[in-house]
């Protein structure tokens, strides 16, 4: 089949490489997300998925809007039999789904129709869920409401932060896209309706809400950290000044004697903060401006005193 490709970020790479090496789809461009400021020169730097095209000496269309009649245009003289999706990172307006004799093929990260929406992993990981996986399905008007041709599962391991699991995710869920797209060619494939039942929503975590509530159960405190990691990253704050923090293990007893909510305590090799509960662990520890630390280390230089917090 002739497909174009829409994706953006390092884990839909994965998905243009595993198309890019089959011999059966011929990719004849890619459609991606225009480059954006990054780092600390906040220059601009184009996606993972674009580098990997031009690499490819792939076209790349980079539309503002995928409903631009320019961007349409481009796209119908392409003449693509179907179009695979791995966070794009914008909504495709209905002339645009019309587009390709097949439509547009979706790989979303979770077991449809659970964690609909642009944060799947993350709610997954916050919600303590045991399993999670990735999902092909045709792209429709709703929010990844549409027939789902495939799945494939992935255990969530009890430390797993969002990245890990993401990684592994776009790995197997690059293999899936491609069997898609295989199934689909043979006509062998046929997209089944999602269940009405077992339905959720996984909006965007913000900076906001990856503020860390040292009033709640330690269980609740690690999961949102590991949840938020890498991005947007949990964060507290200590002396009025922003702290980001890395993965907190919960601790199987109370800490003796115990520590309330955000109270610290540091020894040599480790940092413990009370919550609702047994105490966290800390592994590291950045301040603005800085390199992330070890959380023994971000304590030494910052002598906390018995009466501070982290709230």
């Amino acid at each position: 089949m002739r497909l174009v490709f829409a994706g953006t970020p390092e884990v839909a790479a994965e998905s243009l490489r595993a198309l890019l090496d089959s011999p059966r789809h011929e990719v004849v461009a890619v459609v991606t997300r225009p480059a954006a400021r990054a780092g600390r020169g906040r220059g601009l730097a184009a996606s993972p998925v674009e580098r990997l095209a031009v690499e490819a000496g792939l076209p790349v269309l980079t539309p503002r809007r995928p409903g631009d009649p320019e961007f349409l245009a481009e796209l119908a003289a392409l003449a693509p039999d179907c179009c695979p999706v791995v966070a794009y990172g914008a909504l495709l307006p209905p002339a645009a789904l019309t587009v390709p004799r097949l439509g547009w093929v979706n790989l979303h990260f979770s077991l449809l129709p659970a964690w609909r929406g642009a944060a799947p992993v993350q709610h997954a990981i916050l919600a303590g869920d045991d399993i999670t996986g990735a999902s092909t399905f045709q792209i429709e008007a709703g929010l990844d409401t549409g027939p789902v041709y495939g799945v494939v599962t992935e255990p969530i391991r009890a430390r797993d932060t969002a990245g890990d699991l993401l990684e592994r995710l776009a790995r197997a869920g690059a293999g899936l896209l491609r069997a898609t797209m295989d199934g689909i060619a043979d006509g062998t494939l046929v997209a089944r309706p999602q269940p009405v039942d077992g339905v959720s929503i996984a909006g965007k975590i913000t900076v906001e809400q990856a503020m860390i509530d040292w009033a709640a159960p330690a269980i609740r405190v690690d999961r949102l950290i590991r949840a938020c990691a890498p991005a947007p990253g949990a964060w507290t704050t200590f002396r009025g000044d922003r702290l980001k923090l890395g993965p907190a293990t919960p601790q199987a007893m109370a800490a003796d004697p115990p520590l309330a909510p955000g109270e610290l305590r540091a020894s040599k090799d480790r940092v413990l903060v009370g919550t609702a509960t047994s105490p966290v662990e800390l592994s590291w520890a950045q301040t603005p401006g800085k390199r992330p630390m070890p959380a023994a280390d971000w304590a030494r230089g910052a002598r906390p005193r018995p009466e501070e917090r982290l709230v």
